[in-house]
């Protein structure tokens, strides 16, 4: 009996002593996080998916009367709830009642996008075929039927009018699109030129006397730069006449006509005569309007100033974190001496790394901005002070701040990697006869490139997602450019920016419309997830090919 029950005892010690538990306990976290990876990029997809598919549209009939006739509402069910007769109202008549969450759209007339209904309170529901949703940029979407259009005040007649009202919202859009190009663009132009003439003009007056000459010079150009604004102002005078021609009259549910302004309109359809092809097709027309337009409004869904200050953050923060990081890491391990100086340098920088972000941020604005920004303005931009130049949060201050967060990432998973590699290898490039800076940048920093690659998917993980510091060192909700144009010098580091991470506090928490919001902050946090993962998928990339590259200098 003894020995028959010893012998499972010791096969059980020597599986755990075999190291095999740990494979599988090893295995089965990693199964564990991939899945709930994939549910939190599920379960956004999902929650996200209500913005860009088309929802059907339920017309409801009520109980409550206005004027004598029974009050009616469109619009999206959102949410539905089962609760007792107890909970919901001490008149209903059955045991169980439901409430629906409704989006009913119109914020300028019920004062918020949705509205709570019972069941109880519901008389009849039908689906109506004609029923037109339009997607607003000011005061959320609008349900109701398409009643006509007006152009200067007359009835529009046509005999296809959705046809003629997507036409007509693609022209207005086209003259949109124009009057932001002409004032955001070649208005800026001039402006920028008139203010470098300025300051010029100020430069000459200080180091030297103006002659009649270069007088006559400044003042043609003016008087030529003056010519174009006041062409550029007629045209925009002009557009905007064509853009104000155009209205939609929309019928609600209980009859009442709204004008909308056609420039208010980004979009119109059917959502309830649409097949699944129409919706797939919606969909990918929604999709390619969230990521490619560039107007400044994020609240009605342009997110791609934000994708791209986003992308454009990170990649300027790698390019100053990489060369500070891996400079730090090679002196740590193969000059500094092992006393208690490097001791002290390798906990400060462990320390740094568990710093809370805020402080990075506040640290940012006093030292980089007020600082170095401040300094350089006057040095540099004396004439252009009051206003300041490099003296304000933007991007370039926003990228040297998360640098300098990850910095301690990068210099950690680089020294881990020089430690790494065998002391043999440097010893035979010594013997053959190499300086040790040519073994150290022909055979040790080669071999070494996967670990930085390493530290640099971490920090880029990192950085990519904070919000807190960018608050104080030049994230903004909004911006009336993008960091990069065609304007010398075409990337202008001074400009503020936006990014995913505020879009989804400002969406989540200073919304007028929280609810309404919902679904594209959802929408905004995948496109973060897809970015960050990009991002490291192309930095694994880079590493396999150069991990395979120098795996035989091992052997």
């Amino acid at each position: 009996m003894t020995s028959q029950s010893t012998v499972p005892e010791g096969q059980t010690r020597r599986w755990f002593r075999s190291g095999t538990p740990w494979v599988w306990l090893t295995g089965a976290a990693i199964g564990v996080s991939l899945l709930a990876m994939l549910a939190v990029v599920v379960m956004l997809a999902w929650q996200g998916g209500r913005y860009l598919w088309p929802q059907p549209v339920w017309q409801f009939t009520l109980t409550e009367q206005v004027a004598g006739t029974p009050r009616a509402l469109l619009g999206e069910r959102y949410a539905h709830q089962t609760l007792t007769v107890h909970s919901a109202s001490a008149a209903a008549g059955d045991d169980v009642v439901s409430r629906y969450l409704v989006k009913v759209g119109m914020r300028e007339r019920y004062g918020q996008s949705f509205q709570t209904l019972l069941s109880s309170e519901i008389t009849a529901r039908s689906l109506p075929a004609d029923v037109i949703v339009l997607k607003r940029a000011h005061n959320g979407v609008a349900y109701g039927f398409l009643a006509g259009m007006l152009e200067d005040g007359q009835p529009l007649l046509a005999e296809d009018l959705p046809a003629t009202l997507q036409r007509r919202i693609q022209l207005v859009q086209g003259f949109v699109n124009k009057t932001q190009r002409i004032r955001l663009v070649d208005m800026r132009k001039i402006n920028q030129r008139v203010e470098a003439l300025r300051l010029e003009e100020k430069q000459k007056q200080r180091t030297e006397a103006l002659d009649t000459q270069t007088l006559a010079r400044f003042q043609a150009e003016r008087g030529e730069l003056q010519r174009r604004f006041d062409t550029l102002s007629g045209q925009l005078v002009t557009l905007n006449q064509d853009i104000d021609r155009n209205q939609v009259l929309l019928r609600d549910a209980e009859g009442t006509l709204y004008r909308i302004p056609l420039k208010e309109i980004e979009g119109a359809w059917f959502p309830n005569s649409m097949n699944r092809w129409d919706k797939v097709r919606h969909w990918g027309h929604e999709m390619a309007y969230l990521l490619t337009h560039d107007a400044p409004d994020n609240a009605s869904g342009h997110l791609f100033p934000a994708i791209f200050g986003t992308v454009l953050m990170v990649i300027l923060m790698s390019i100053v974190v990489m060369p500070l990081g891996v400079i730090a890491a090679i002196y740590l391990n193969e000059y500094a001496g092992k006393n208690h100086f490097t001791r002290w340098v390798r906990i400060a920088v462990a320390n740094l790394a568990g710093v809370p972000s805020i402080v990075y941020g506040v640290f940012g604005l006093g030292f980089f901005v007020y600082l170095m920004g401040g300094t350089l303005d006057k040095l540099f931009y004396a004439d252009a002070l009051p206003n300041p130049t490099f003296g304000t949060p933007g991007l370039l201050w926003a990228s040297l701040t998360l640098a300098l967060l990850t910095l301690p990432v990068v210099i950690v998973a680089t020294e881990e990697g020089l430690a790494r590699i065998p002391m043999s290898l440097r010893h035979g490039s010594l013997a053959l006869g190499a300086t040790r800076a040519e073994t150290l940048w022909h055979v040790v920093l080669p071999m070494a490139v996967p670990a930085m690659l390493t530290g640099l998917i971490l920090a880029v993980a990192r950085a990519a997602g904070e919000t807190a510091p960018l608050m104080l060192v030049g994230v903004v909700k909004s911006v009336p450019v993008l960091p990069v144009d065609d304007i010398f010098p075409y990337l202008h580091l001074e400009r503020k920016f936006m990014h995913l991470g505020f879009q989804i506090y400002d969406l989540a928490f200073q919304s007028a419309d929280v609810e309404a919001a919902r679904p594209l902050v959802y929408l905004t946090a995948l496109l973060l997830v897809v970015i960050v993962v990009g991002l490291n998928v192309a930095a694994m990339g880079l590493r396999h090919v150069l991990r395979e590259k120098y795996r035989a200098l091992t052997l």
